[in-house]
């Protein structure tokens, strides 16, 4: 296979292609080519990624990867012979994608720069399909100032690169005039856009509420605590426009300062607060969305505690909780993890399927939690006590208690596997004495008995739903005449 590797900026011909990646592969099914994007799957992001990568390559398509795994650790074995294009070079998806198709392998990592000067990214005009045209999504900025030690993002993005203001303002104007009616801001941290051009998101924030028109609204991203601080008086007045939505999404990670240092989050939980509660005062009724890593290495029982005090302090009316994740290469992953599990609790579940390979038993909880019991045909339609001994991604597993009792919820046997629930008792038993009617002289006159002894009783059934019917239809008719007479 063919293999090209392109690290410069984009070439004049290529600049000047005004084409789409739909118009690319018009010509070529969807089933003809795969667009992965790691950025848009969920932790953990490397095994969906890979999972997805793994589909493809069986059912022989051809492949182009995007997003910050890729960037990042380009060489990982699963990624070899596949097109790649990086986060700073989107704008040349057309190119990559054609090359693909001819069945070359593409790799477009490098970093846009201008003058020396690290570039935002893609230019905000390049022509795109909205997913909903009502909605523009506008990145103000790549990249980050931070160094998390959990997140693989600066590794893939680098440090921060703004847009100017202007493109910014203009990207706005052209979506309204495309009938765009929300517009969201978004980056890898909303709140330290400008500092690397000496200005802030406040002067930015401003200038767009001006070209806003009446009935469209702005949705800020998400803005970490450090770099909003500074800015709170003016965020507050912005978050109060009649345009812009009263919602912020600020993570917290964590409620404990000694997990926040390891995390190298650069604040601690009172800076946290500080912002929260000023904006709560100040912007009535302001949505304050936050994100949790559970599990983080070094975390304790005291630490995690801390953080369910602050979620009970403030009920957060939007909480994204994620179990922490050693990504490779990242200083977190090479930290002593913290078990995944929570063990030794005990608790009542209710038996009721068979696990899909076979091996295991299925009961919930009472919170409707998946766990997973040893197949002993005793439990089964049982309220069994358990003791959970270990905890996967879907599911816990639990070991039944040795002096616990077994309770049957069912007041009578239930139906057996197929069997017909809603026949009479009586009909019921006619079925099952039909069965001692044989005779040893002839097997096809006992088939027969079985078939023909319930017929009686079924006919008087048929009976007495048909005369109620009957009554039901007199009724319905003597009312209509009533009505319209």
């Amino acid at each position: 296979m063919l293999s090209r590797r392109y690290e410069g900026e984009t070439p004049k011909n290529i600049c000047k292609r005004k084409k789409t990646v739909h118009q690319v592969t018009e010509n070529a099914s969807d089933a003809d080519l795969w667009l992965l994007n790691s950025c848009t799957v969920k932790n953990p992001a490397e095994d969906h990624f890979r999972n997805s990568i793994k589909k493809a390559q069986e059912e022989n398509k051809k492949i182009v990867l995007a997003g910050c795994v890729p960037q990042a650790q380009p060489r990982q074995d699963y990624l070899k012979g596949l097109s790649i294009i990086g986060v700073q070079q989107i704008d040349r998806v057309v190119e990559v994608v054609e090359e693909t198709i001819k069945g070359h392998s593409v790799r477009l990592l490098g970093q846009k720069k201008d003058n020396g000067r690290r570039l935002g990214g893609a230019r905000l005009d390049l022509p795109k399909i909205r997913k909903n045209p009502l909605i523009e999504i506008i990145s103000v900025n790549t990249g980050c100032l931070n160094a998390c030690t959990y997140c693989k993002t600066k590794h893939a993005r680098g440090n921060l690169a703004s847009y100017p203001i202007d493109e910014l303002v203009d990207r706005a104007k052209q979506s309204f005039q495309e009938g765009v009616c929300e517009i969201w801001l978004t980056s890898e941290d909303t709140g330290a856009y400008g500092r690397d051009i000496g200005t802030n998101l406040p002067t930015l924030l401003w200038k767009l509420v001006e070209v806003i028109p009446e009935g469209a609204m702005l949705r800020l991203g998400m803005t970490n605590p450090p770099y909003i601080l500074e800015h709170l008086e003016e965020m507050a007045k912005i978050l109060n426009h009649p345009r812009v939505y009263a919602f912020l999404h600020i993570p917290v990670q964590s409620a404990s300062d000694s997990v926040l240092m390891e995390m190298k989050r650069e604040y601690c939980v009172a800076d946290f607060k500080r912002v929260v509660d000023f904006l709560k005062e100040k912007v009535p009724g302001i949505t304050i969305a936050t994100d949790i890593i559970c599990g983080f290495p070094g975390e304790t029982d005291q630490d995690f505690q801390e953080t369910v005090k602050l979620v009970e302090e403030y009920k957060f009316p939007s909480l994204f909780i994620n179990q922490f994740y050693p990504r490779p290469g990242t200083p977190a992953a090479k930290m002593e993890q913290v078990p995944a599990q929570v063990i030794g609790e005990r608790q009542q579940v209710l038996v009721t399927e068979e696990s899909f390979d076979s091996k295991f038993y299925v009961a919930h909880n009472r919170f409707y939690e998946q766990v997973l019991v040893p197949k002993n045909p005793a439990f089964m339609g049982k309220m069994v006590e358990v003791d959970i001994c270990e905890s996967g991604k879907h599911f816990m597993k639990g070991q039944p208690v040795s002096d616990a009792k077994v309770y049957t919820p069912s007041i009578s046997k239930p139906l057996a596997k197929g069997e017909v629930s809603g026949l009479t008792k009586d009909f019921r038993n006619g079925l099952g004495s039909s069965g001692s009617h044989t005779s040893a002289a002839s097997q096809c006159d006992s088939a027969s008995s079985r078939m023909v002894l319930p017929m009686p009783r079924l006919h008087q059934d048929c009976a007495l739903r048909m005369s109620v019917g009957l009554a039901l239809l007199a009724l319905l008719f003597a009312f209509f005449v009533k009505v319209y007479n």
